[in-house]
């Protein structure tokens, strides 16, 4: 069992500082590495980076390395929209060191740019509310920090089954495009199909979109 521990939409991201290995190397990271609030909270500045934390189980098991590996291939789509993407696991630092400098055809990831976040202690699972204790391993958990370090996403799965990366891109747009813009995003939205800021706005879309289906 898993409850949400201090992390909730529209609060805070806990604070973190762990160990990480970033591109081979083993480094000290923490929250405000990836994340700089402005010093006046009422005047946010939307151009901040934003980052996205995604939990998981285990290094060297089977589903994670294909989640590490797909967003690493869309590493610079995050990076182009001004994202940082850590994943964080219960290994220790040295099994992620090892994790990254296996072949990937021996069920290792190979070299990769995405940083791996070592919560050997388990804290960071604890704070976000990701760890099965009985289990002493994460679920899978993502969370969209804005530039503020306000949590505006949250999305957990269960052991077996990934996440997209597809999705987390289109939801990272979206709330990106209410921080900026300040509009409303309605279901399936994505940059090309626009975005709701009036109730004429909204009873188009729904007259356009919805009543044939009715």
């Amino acid at each position: 069992m898993s409850a949400l521990g201090q992390v909730r939409i529209g609060g805070k991201a806990p604070f973190f500082q762990c160990e990480a290995v970033i591109s081979g190397v083993i480094e000290e990271v923490s929250l405000s590495t990836y994340i700089k609030p402005s010093t006046k909270p009422a005047t946010p500045d939307p151009q901040k980076p934003w980052l996205i934390i995604l939990f998981i189980p285990a290094a060297f098991s089977f589903v994670c390395p294909t989640e590490v590996l797909a967003f690493q291939n869309c590493y610079e789509e995050f990076k182009d929209r001004n994202c940082g993407v850590v994943f964080v696991s219960v290994d220790t630092k040295h099994s992620l060191w090892h994790w990254t400098n296996v072949p990937r055809q021996y069920g290792g990831l190979g070299q990769i740019d995405i940083p791996l976040l070592s919560d050997a202690t388990h804290r960071m699972a604890k704070d976000y509310g990701v760890l099965i204790e009985d289990q002493g391993v994460s679920l899978r958990g993502m969370f969209i920090v804005d530039g503020e370090g306000i949590v505006q996403q949250i999305t957990l799965n269960n052991l077996t089954v990934g996440r997209s990366v597809l999705e987390a891109l289109r939801l990272l747009e979206a709330f990106q495009a209410v921080a900026k813009h300040g509009v409303l995003c309605p279901i399936d939205w994505k940059p090309s199909s626009g975005a709701a800021d009036t109730i004429n706005t909204i009873s188009n879309t729904l007259a356009e979109s919805y009543d044939e289906r009715l």
